[in-house]
């Protein structure tokens, strides 16, 4: 490519704030500087983000307070969550052959459906069971909230009567 004398445009920016995270971009609510094009056709056309105004900069700051506050009311439900179910002991009834062998091996989703009959609200990816358990006895399960949030029960693997 030759240049020569000609001189090369300047490539307009604009501030813009994003409404939500964006790959190679940034965070939820950071503000950024990208170009003009970029910004009009594709940002903006699929509303991802706004132009960063003052009345925009005040709600941008609203927001952030509320989702802190948010944060903090989703942490003690969590918090209380996990301390309710802490210690628990969970007995899960198996058809069982002549030899104790299970019929069924006992997996997360086994688990979480009889920890929402107790009344628990545990997702079986929150269950953390390395293998399906498949002998009669009694296991220590931890259970994974958000926040990095634990709780350990024991699930008893007993025999149908």
């Amino acid at each position: 490519m030759e240049y020569g004398n000609k001189k090369q445009k300047a490539i307009k920016t604009m501030r813009v704030i994003l409404l939500q995270d964006i790959e190679n971009l940034g965070k939820k609510y950071d503000i950024k500087e990208v170009s003009d094009g970029y910004a009009r056709n594709f940002l903006l056309k699929r509303g991802l983000v706004k132009p960063a105004t003052k009345g925009i900069l005040k709600w941008v700051e609203l927001q952030k307070e509320l989702a802190g506050k948010k944060a903090e009311k989703d942490l003690e439900k969590i918090q209380e969550e996990a301390g309710n179910i802490d210690g628990q002991e969970v007995v899960i009834q198996v058809k069982v052959g002549n030899d104790g062998q299970l019929f069924e091996s006992i997996g997360t989703k086994r688990i979480s459906e009889k920890l929402k009959e107790l009344g628990f609200e545990v997702k079986r990816t929150q269950v953390n069971l390395a293998k399906p358990i498949k002998e009669l006895g009694e296991f220590p399960i931890k259970i994974i909230f958000p926040h990095n949030l634990e709780a350990e029960i024991k699930i008893i693997i007993a025999e149908e009567k």
